[in-house]
């Protein structure tokens, strides 16, 4: 396969790099000395996997819709991707996706749903970061893929 061009691999690393930070700031929450903020923690797990989805659509140079349907934008996958068919469970995230933004969203979200949470976006990381990595992608020195 034939990579993209430096704009399209300057604009996947970007996806890369917010993702991670919506995992680290995630993980980071845990640690509060008050009560975590688990909906919140579970609300950037979901925008983890959802950059590293979008990401992956970047480099496929693949249009998608304004959504935040983990779903969706698996399945504006290519077919041949490896990563889809190792993400069932990437739809349990969707909810979290508007409930910390929305005032009348509001969802109750237990420390061991936001754990669950954070499993599921790292899965969805690795299995996304693994695929790119497998198609001649390098994500560089700033934004490691590992």
């Amino acid at each position: 396969m034939k990579l993209p061009d430096a704009d399209i691999i300057k604009e996947v690393r970007q996806w890369l790099a917010y993702g991670e930070e919506d995992l680290r700031l995630a993980k980071y929450a845990f640690g509060l000395s008050d009560e975590p903020p688990y909906r919140l923690i579970a609300y950037h797990a979901q925008q983890c996997a959802e950059k590293h989805l979008k990401a992956f659509l970047v480099f496929h140079v693949i249009d998608f819709p304004y959504t935040h349907d983990l779903q969706r934008l698996l399945m504006l996958c290519p077919a041949k991707a490896s990563c889809a068919e190792r993400l069932p469970d990437v739809e349990e995230l969707n909810p979290y996706a508007t409930t910390a933004r929305y005032p009348g969203e509001e969802l109750e979200v237990s420390e061991r749903e936001a754990r669950r949470a954070v499993e599921i976006a790292e899965r969805v990381r690795q299995a996304i970061r693994s695929a790119l990595q497998e198609e001649g992608f390098e994500a560089g020195p700033e934004n490691k893929l590992s």
